[in-house]
């Protein structure tokens, strides 16, 4: 009898731990429960309330507000230069398109090289430095224009310019000088860098060099280390002789046989570096290069040395020219 007793307070212990642990469980699950639906009210009610405020802007601003607001951005668009912004825009496109792609194609350079040439040859042989600069600026003037009569009368095509034809017209607008380095035009200033003496203390002293190939006759009158500028009666990249001596020669030989109203050659440049001459164009001038040129007034454009200052802007620039000239008549 005793020992059905404790088996029954046994059994009536486990039954009762089981029946408050699975309580507490039931208890555990509901408050879980009630605290997610309690969250979730208060995140729908503040998310209706936000968007009732974007929707309504009416509750944060009174009318008169409102209307100042939309008067205000009224005059900034009627303020707004719309005009000189589309200007900016094109300009800055046009800079940064001369920047990129200014590189004419060597048809384009030969061909306005060409036409500059036809008119100083125009002119004849008694012109001053001067009135050749006026020559090629009328030029440039006319053939802008030019560009711009064609992009009118085919306004209605906006791809009637080629792309040659429209790097052309940036390049006469925006990069002229550069422009006429490119074709072999060297128009120097009336300022002339060996003017200035800006030689240090501890110049550069220019060694004795002799001359390859066979002896200078007198009537070349040769300078080395010397650059002449003016109207190029023949394109040195494309002529190429043996000597200084022969180039020299093709110059007379040039003026002899020219016709009446022709340019005759009185300057030649020539290249004797076999590492090719440096010079301020985009070309590569190499070796045994020979330029005929034609000037009344002979100019140089560089002698002996490059100037610190000019070195300073062209870094590639080396520290003496390399270039030998000579002026058989004046």
């Amino acid at each position: 009898m005793a020992r059905g007793e404790v088996e029954w307070v046994r059994g009536l212990k486990w039954f009762s731990y089981k029946k408050v642990f699975v309580a507490f469980c039931c208890v555990n699950v509901f408050l879980s429960i009630s605290l997610l639906r309690s969250l979730y009210s208060s995140s729908s009610a503040s998310s209706s309330s936000n968007t009732g405020q974007r929707s309504t802007p009416d509750s944060l601003y009174t009318e008169d507000q409102i209307k100042r607001v939309e008067e205000s951005i009224r005059i900034r668009q009627a303020l707004e230069p719309v005009e000189l912004v589309r200007l900016a825009k094109k300009l800055k496109k046009e800079l940064k398109i001369g920047k990129k792609g200014s590189k004419l194609s060597k048809s384009v350079n030969q061909k306005s090289a060409f036409e500059i040439l036809s008119r100083l040859k125009a002119l004849g042989s008694s012109v001053n430095f001067t009135e050749q600069r006026e020559v090629v600026e009328l030029w440039r003037v006319q053939k802008i224009e030019e560009i711009k009569r064609l992009s009118v009368a085919d306004s209605t095509k906006p791809s009637i310019l080629s792309k040659e034809t429209k790097k052309l017209k940036i390049a006469l607008e925006l990069h002229w000088q550069k422009f006429l380095e490119g074709i072999g035009f060297w128009l120097p200033s009336d300022v002339n860098n060996t003017v200035v003496d800006d030689k240090p203390d501890t110049a550069y002293e220019l060694e004795e060099e002799i001359i390859p190939g066979r002896s200078m006759p007198p009537e070349c009158h040769t300078e080395l280390h010397t650059d002449y500028a003016g109207a190029a009666v023949r394109w040195g990249l494309t002529h190429h002789t043996e000597s200084a001596a022969d180039c020299c020669q093709a110059c007379l030989d040039q003026a002899k046989s020219a016709k009446l109203g022709d340019m005759k050659c009185n300057i030649w440049v020539y290249c004797p570096s076999e590492s090719g001459c440096y010079s301020p164009d985009i070309y590569e001038h190499k070796h045994q290069e020979c330029w005929l040129k034609q000037d009344e007034k002979p100019r140089l454009t560089f002698k002996d040395k490059y100037s610190d200052s000019y070195r300073s802007s062209h870094p590639t620039a080396p520290v003496v020219v390399p270039w030998m000239s000579g002026v058989i008549s004046r």
